[in-house]
């Protein structure tokens, strides 16, 4: 029986070079901050594992994404114990990738760790004149906090850092939050969707035609309903549905030049293969898209 290579997907060599490949998966099993359920350390494994079981033809678009070439990186583990200093390090690595032109999917790993590949997106593909790029945000919770637990660098305060650099965001999915973080949305009204609002397809639309025509794509798995998606620390009801969800992000590839994106909270649980497999056809459907809007 032939090994299926450990890669994204499991393509041969000819299919994962680096050199030749238009997007570089990136694992990221960075893990510092979580507070309720844990394990998100362990995603991007899971996530490349169920990969290799997903079907390489992708039935809506009649495509086949592996074509543009899907380049899968060894795990990156920042050094440094300071949570700064190893955003600043994963930081610099996701950068290194994006200034070879390459479209970067990170898996992780917790939330934080969205703060280095988005800092990345903006010094690379930030317009002459204009520093930032936008954010799409899908999550069950605002990540709003000043900080959490003692440190301003907590997955709960991921969008809060990115607020204060100034980079424009739509939030998709929130149903969990402070006073605090509903009090900042309201006072500077940040783009939000809420998830008693879900699918709100034309509401999705309109907003993301405010964002830059840059975006950088980070999908928190808890976005997804419980139902679907148990495998995350902090599981909220009444979250997104799968073919909803694909249909906005369909539209977002579509309408928008999504430079980057990642894939975190992944808490894979023993026996729930369907969770990670949810993740990894994901980033498949993600991909398919890119490719239909040219790559």
């Amino acid at each position: 029986m032939t090994e299926v290579p450990e890669n994204f997907l499991g393509l041969p060599a000819e299919a994962s070079r680096y050199e030749t490949s238009r997007v570089v998966v990136l694992p990221v099993p960075f893990e510092r901050t979580t507070s309720y359920g844990k394990g998100t350390a362990l995603g991007p494994a899971a996530i490349l594992a169920a990969s290799r079981q997903v079907e390489l033809w992708e039935e809506m678009l009649r495509s086949e994404p592996w074509r543009m070439g899907i380049a899968t990186l060894p795990p990156f583990e920042p050094a440094a114990q300071d949570a700064e200093a190893a955003l600043a390090e994963l930081e610099a690595e996701a950068r290194r990738h994006l200034e070879a032109g390459k479209f970067l999917v990170t898996l992780g790993g917790e939330h934080s760790l969205t703060i280095g590949p988005v800092r990345a997106a903006r010094a690379v593909h930030g317009e002459i004149g204009q520093s930032d790029i936008g954010v799409v945000q899908f999550d069950a919770h605002a990540d709003l906090r000043p900080e959490y637990d003692g440190t301003p660098w907590s997955h709960a305060s991921v969008m809060r850092r990115l607020h204060e650099d100034g980079i424009p965001a739509l939030a998709v999915g929130i149903r969990a939050l402070c006073d605090e973080e509903a009090a900042l949305i309201a006072d500077k009204g940040l783009p939000t969707i809420w998830g008693w609002e879900l699918p709100a397809r034309e509401r999705f639309l309109a907003e993301i035609e405010r964002l830059p025509e840059k975006v950088y794509l980070t999908f928190d798995v808890d976005f997804f309903d419980p139902s679907l998606m148990p495998a995350t620390g902090t599981p909220v009801p009444g979250g997104g549905a799968w073919y909803p969800t694909l249909d906005c992000l369909r539209e977002l590839f579509a309408r928008k030049t999504v430079v980057a994106m990642d894939v975190v909270e992944l808490a894979p649980l023993a026996g729930a293969h369907g969770a990670d497999f949810l993740a990894a056809s994901l980033v498949h459907k993600c991909l398919a898209y890119l490719q239909a809007a040219g790559g």
